[in-house]
């Protein structure tokens, strides 16, 4: 580890090995030579004059990148893409003349960065699937155990624990239906050369037309994608970016309402993220355990979504064929945003998989709320056994701002049974009305409506997504 310059936290604290590497200079060049390696195929398929001893040399040197070659070419001619032209063909002496033949650079910097860009929605779009499955377990798991639910973060009807995590789970759910649609749109560049027209091949192939049509394709399908977006200037359409980055900014969301409820019920002590045995939780309050993970996702998930803008702005602001301007951003914002989404998937898979139930905690303070929430049940009951509706319900309104003042006021236990009790008006005793207060009859639906989201929705996509799930989350701080 260097000590006298600065590193990003991203790949020292947060971002995977997996996620790391998708962004590494071996992936990049290596991909770069596998770009070469097609379009000398390609070129030698529809007839130039590239033998196959060349295609075997270039292969043969596909996967050791001779960095400092490269790095000394580059000192001299101030262009990374010529710099490695020149380093590949010092390993392939047979083949240096026919390496890059009628390509710009960004046949390989675009190239690239499409293929990088997918293999990195790849791996996010399996941890979000693992976070997905956990919290479908913990939904199952929690689906009938009755809590107060709060709009407003005021007491409100009850739901159930499972039932809010469907909340959450659906959100996720949503980001996957986005994510899949924009990596089933991802194309290629292909190779158009200086601004898109592809004028270059035209003297390669002698204007041959349908021979150049078969170009893109055949690089396509050699680099594993069904197709090359059909128009281009230099570069693909920054859009893209702009499309991939905001399917982050999506999940990045998500994750942000999911940790600020787990944060909120921690504070409320009903529910807890993982707290390891060892951890220090405040050097000052020995006792506190602080939801740091849950804090570390809302903190991560403002930078994605902020970086998101950058893309939109770089897309927005392209002149013609091509500017530059892009350059420094992409290199920052793509896989800056991959690299934090990719840690905060990690942390929240490693919440989901510890969390803590409280229900103790959960049915104390349910309780308390509860006679505010059964009280129209009561008026029910109590017309039913003769009493005037009207009537009835002033003073209940009337009692329920006793018993709140008592509460608030006065700092004493929720009395407003009691109170009830004492009116004749009701007609009820202490006990019938203790009868009406367990929290099961309050929840609704929610359980019905957990166990059908999770077979109608959540459980078919698991089960065909199955051989990507068991993951586990290793964080490092």
């Amino acid at each position: 580890m260097s000590t006298d310059r600065y590193v990003s936290p991203l790949s020292e604290r947060y971002a995977s090995k997996e996620m790391q590497y998708i962004f590494s200079p071996d992936m990049k060049f290596r991909t770069w030579r596998r770009l070469w390696i097609a379009l000398a195929e390609t070129e030698k398929e529809l007839g130039l004059n590239i033998t196959q001893e060349q295609i075997d040399e270039l292969k043969a040197h596909a996967d050791d990148i001779n960095y400092d070659v490269a790095k000394a070419r580059e000192k001299e001619v101030r262009h990374d893409v010529m710099s490695h032209v020149y380093a590949y063909g010092v390993q392939c002496p047979k083949a240096k003349g026919i390496i890059h033949l009628g390509a710009t650079s960004c046949y390989v910097g675009d190239n690239t960065d499409i293929i990088v860009m997918t293999e990195a929605l790849k791996l996010v779009r399996k941890k979000l699937l693992n976070v997905i499955a956990e919290l479908a377990k913990f939904a199952d798991a929690n689906k009938n155990l009755p809590t107060l639910a709060f709009t407003h973060f005021q007491p409100a009807q009850p739901t159930t624990v499972g039932k809010r995590a469907t909340l959450w789970m659906q959100e996720f759910m949503m980001d996957l239906e986005d994510l899949d649609y924009v990596l089933s749109t991802m194309k290629l560049l292909g190779s158009k050369g200086t601004t898109g027209t592809q004028a270059s091949f035209l003297e390669l192939f002698d204007g041959d037309q349908e021979t150049i049509d078969k170009i893109d394709p055949m690089i396509a399908e050699k680099m594993g994608f069904k197709a090359c977006y059909p128009v281009s200037g230099q570069t693909y359409s920054r859009k893209v970016d702009t499309r991939v980055l905001n399917i982050l900014a999506g999940i990045a969301a998500s994750a942000h309402k999911f940790s600020n409820d787990i944060r909120l019920l921690q504070h409320l002590k009903e529910v807890e993220e993982p707290f390891e045995k060892s951890q220090i939780g405040s050097s000052a309050m020995a006792y506190k355990r602080n939801p740091m993970r849950s804090e570390r996702i809302a903190s991560l998930s403002r930078f994605v979504m902020v970086d998101a803008l950058n893309p939109a702005i770089t897309s927005a602001t392209q002149w013609f064929e091509r500017t530059l301007d892009d350059s420094a951003n992409k290199r920052l914002s793509v896989p800056e945003g991959f690299l934090a989404i990719d840690g905060i998937l990690d942390l929240c898979l490693n919440v989901v998989d510890g969390l803590v139930v409280y229900p103790k905690v959960i049915e104390k303070r349910l309780r308390s709320e509860l006679p505010f929430m059964a009280t129209e049940n009561i008026m029910m009951d109590a017309v039913k056994a003769g009493g005037d509706r009207q009537e009835l319900h002033e003073k209940i309104r009337e009692l329920s701002m006793v018993a709140a003042r008592n509460v608030k006021a006065e700092g004493k236990e929720n009395n407003l049974l009691e109170l009830i009790a004492a009116d004749p008006a009701f007609n009820m005793s202490l006990e019938d009305l203790e009868k009406t207060m367990d929290p099961a009859k309050y929840t609704g639906r929610a359980s019905v409506q957990v166990d059908a989201f999770l077979k109608n929705v959540v459980n078919p996509v698991l089960e065909a997504n199955k051989e990507v799930l068991g993951m586990t989350a290793e964080i490092n701080v």
